[in-house]
C-alpha cells in the first residue's frame, strides 16, 4: 500500500511557501505529519495538562469562536488560563494552514478548537462512538452535505507519550467496499429525523452514505483486523494534519492532545474531484446533495 503518511521536516507554524506535492497528499486523504513541530507550553501552562481541568459531565474541553471556554472546571484564573493556552494553539494552527493551503484562506470556517486531557485507552464508549476502530468521520445529527473536515492535531504530552493511531487506506478504496452493504436513502426518513430534531437539517443522501460507511467500517471486526493499515506513533511535541472525513483512522492510545477544526466547501479545494462527495457521486452515478 501506498504510505498514506506524509512527513514533512517544518519546524516554524509557517510555511515559506505552498508545496503543490503536500496539497495533493492532503486532498488525497494522506495525513501530513510535522515531527519537528512542537506547541510550546509557558511553564505557568503545565499544571494544565491534569484530566481534573475538564468538566467531568463532558468529553473534551473547547473554546468557541468568541474565545469562551466550555467544558473547563476549576475557578476563573483557571480557565482563563485554559482558554489563553488553547486559543494560542487555534492561532498557531490557523496560521500553518493558510501558509500550507492559501487557497482555502478565505473560504474556511473555523469551528471550535479542543483540549482533550483524557486518556484515549480508558475511555468506555458504545461501537459506534469508539474513535478506536477505524472510520471516517461523519456526523448523524449534523448534515454537511459535503463540506470538509480538516483538522490539526498536536500531542502535547510532558511524559513524551505518542499518540497511537491506526491510519488505513484511502478512501475510494473503503467506499468501494463498504458502498454495496449501504441501506439505500429514503428522503421521508430524512424528513422524520428532522422533524424530529434527531438531526439540525435535513440528511443528504451524501450525510446518509458517509454515516453508512462510518458505521459499517466500525461495525466490522474483520475489517478492524484485516484493512490495510499501517500504526502510527505521532511524538510528543509534533503536529498532524488531515481531511478526517477522508482519511481513514482510528485512535488507539494518548493522552493530552489539541485540535483544531476547519470546514472548507469541497468546490473550493484545489481539485475538487478529489472530496469525499466527487468520489461518492462519481460512485453512485447520481447527484448526492
Amino acid at each position: 500500500m501506498e504510505s498514506q503518511i506524509i512527513e514533512i521536516g517544518l519546524t516554524e507554524w509557517q510555511a515559506d511557501n505552498p508545496h503543490q506535492e503536500w496539497i495533493t497528499a492532503l486532498e488525497a486523504g494522506k495525513v501530513l505529519y510535522f515531527p519537528h513541530l512542537g506547541f510550546q507550553l509557558l511553564e505557568s501552562e503545565r499544571a494544565l495538562l491534569d484530566p481534573a481541568v475538564r468538566d467531568p459531565k463532558v468529553r473534551n474541553i473547547s473554546l468557541d469562536a468568541r474565545g469562551h471556554i466550555k467544558g473547563a472546571a476549576g475557578d476563573a484564573e483557571q480557565q482563563l488560563a485554559l482558554a489563553a493556552m488553547v486559543g494560542r494553539f487555534r492561532e498557531q494552527a490557523l496560521g500553518l494552514v493558510h501558509s500550507l493551503l492559501p487557497k482555502y484562506s478565505d473560504a474556511l470556517r473555523v469551528a471550535p478548537t479542543s483540549y482533550r486531557p483524557m486518556q484515549v485507552e480508558t475511555r468506555a464508549q458504545s461501537w459506534r462512538a469508539d474513535d478506536r476502530r477505524m472510520h471516517v468521520d461523519a456526523f448523524p445529527s449534523r448534515p454537511n452535505y459535503g463540506e470538509r473536515i480538516l483538522r490539526v492535531f498536536t500531542n502535547i504530552n510532558p511524559d513524551g507519550v505518542p499518540r497511537v493511531w491506526r491510519v488505513g487506506e484511502p478512501f475510494e478504496t473503503v467506499a468501494r467496499r463498504f458502498l454495496p452493504r449501504a441501506k439505500p436513502y429514503v428522503r421521508w426518513q430524512a424528513s422524520a429525523l428532522k422533524a424530529l430534531h434527531v438531526t439540525k437539517s435535513l440528511r443528504s443522501e451524501y450525510d446518509h452514505l458517509m454515516l453508512q460507511l462510518h458505521d459499517g467500517m466500525k461495525g466490522d471486526m474483520q475489517y478492524q483486523q484485516d484493512a490495510q493499515q499501517v500504526s502510527m506513533p505521532f511524538a510528543a511535541g509534533s503536529v498532524w494534519i488531515c481531511f478526517s472525513d477522508q482519511a481513514s483512522h482510528a485512535v488507539m492510545s494518548g493522552q493530552y492532545m489539541m485540535e483544531q477544526t476547519l470546514h472548507l466547501a469541497p468546490e473550493r479545494q484545489y481539485d475538487p474531484q478529489s472530496s469525499p462527495l466527487a468520489i461518492l457521486t462519481r460512485l453512485v452515478g447520481h447527484p448526492l446533495v
